[in-house]
């Protein structure tokens, strides 16, 4: 349940396929390098699949917004790209290495685990060291041309955990317990509605008064934590993917949520408890706050070089 980074692939790599079919309609021309709309869908895919519950003129509205962001993204892409081909800047096979030895130690996961886990996205290890190339060579333009503005003072970061305590005083963390009914990396329409209705049963049945719900999840969750009765412990904000962490804080103590869906299936989420969140101590909070604010401000002053690079090139939105 608890985030990883296979969640933010499909967002990020989808857009690996450097094959374009002369029958895809042509999104952009950035110089001379044709975007073609499937790439760009491709890369949206994930935020489309969210807007099928909309009503059509809404989910027509929200789409184009959606396309126009992810283009917006490729583009800046392909600029910082041609960077680095001017300047000779290439990522090599030892930042690859390095870098996917890294992302395995982060998720404490071996080889294997690793390969399979870049499987179930759809991916290769071949084509997951095409893109970290791809972005680690974008990387090195950035902290060339970018990194340098970038600066964050020990007053900046008192006011931000200043602002994190304002915060978290009004907020609280939720202890959760949910069913799980399981479905496959790419269910059908037929699966997925399979699942929901076997879902929306046992939410049905953990609603019945003097049901014990741990006991039912022991019995009935396709989860992992079945055996623990469904118990996913206390978390805060940001911790679990957003659908489920959505339905969770809406939820009051004992509260029985509707079947929920996200990439792992269909949960029945019940909240044990509700309970406010004293603020950690500065100094155990100062390097993650350094490095929110330093993320931030690297985003910002990318998206203006991008905005340099673009006035200087030739760029044609087809969409």
């Amino acid at each position: 349940m608890r985030r990883s980074f296979l969640f933010v692939l499909p967002v990020v790599l989808l857009g690996l396929s450097a094959r374009a079919e002369l029958v895809d309609r042509v999104a952009a021309v950035v110089n001379a390098d044709i975007v073609a709309l499937s790439e760009v869908e491709a890369r949206a895919a994930p935020e489309l699949a969210k807007l099928k519950d909309l009503e059509a003129a809404k989910r027509a509205e929200q789409r184009q917004l959606l396309l126009k962001r992810s283009l917006d993204l490729i583009i800046g892409e392909k600029l910082i790209e041609a960077q680095a081909r001017e300047l000779n800047f290439e990522a090599t096979d030892t930042d690859i290495d390095a870098a996917v030895e890294d992302v395995k130690k982060q998720n404490g996961i071996d080889g294997a685990q690793f390969e399979q886990l870049l499987g179930q996205e759809g991916y290769t290890m071949a084509s997951y060291r095409a893109f970290m190339k791809k972005h680690l060579t974008r990387m090195k333009i950035v902290n060339l041309k970018v990194r340098g503005k970038v600066k964050i003072a020990d007053e900046d970061l008192k006011a931000e955990y200043a602002k994190l305590v304002r915060e978290e005083t009004q907020d609280f963390e939720v202890h959760a317990r949910h069913l799980l009914v399981q479905l496959p990396a790419k269910p059908t329409d037929e699966q997925v509605e399979a699942a929901r209705v076997k879902a929306d049963a046992l939410m049905q049945e953990a609603k019945k008064p003097g049901v014990d719900f741990a006991e039912l999840a022991k019995a009935k969750s396709e989860g992992p934590s079945a055996s623990d009765g469904g118990d996913l412990g206390f978390f805060r904000r940001g911790t679990m993917v957003a659908e489920f962490e959505r339905a969770a804080f809406k939820l009051e103590n004992g509260g029985v949520s509707e079947p929920v869906r996200t990439k792992f299936g269909w949960h029945v989420i019940k909240v044990e408890e509700r309970r406010s969140t004293p603020p950690k101590p500065f100094e155990e909070l100062k390097d993650a706050i350094r490095e929110r604010l330093l993320r931030g401000q690297l985003e910002k002053y990318t998206e203006q070089y991008v905005d340099e690079l673009r006035q200087g090139a030739a760029v044609v939105v087809k969409i």
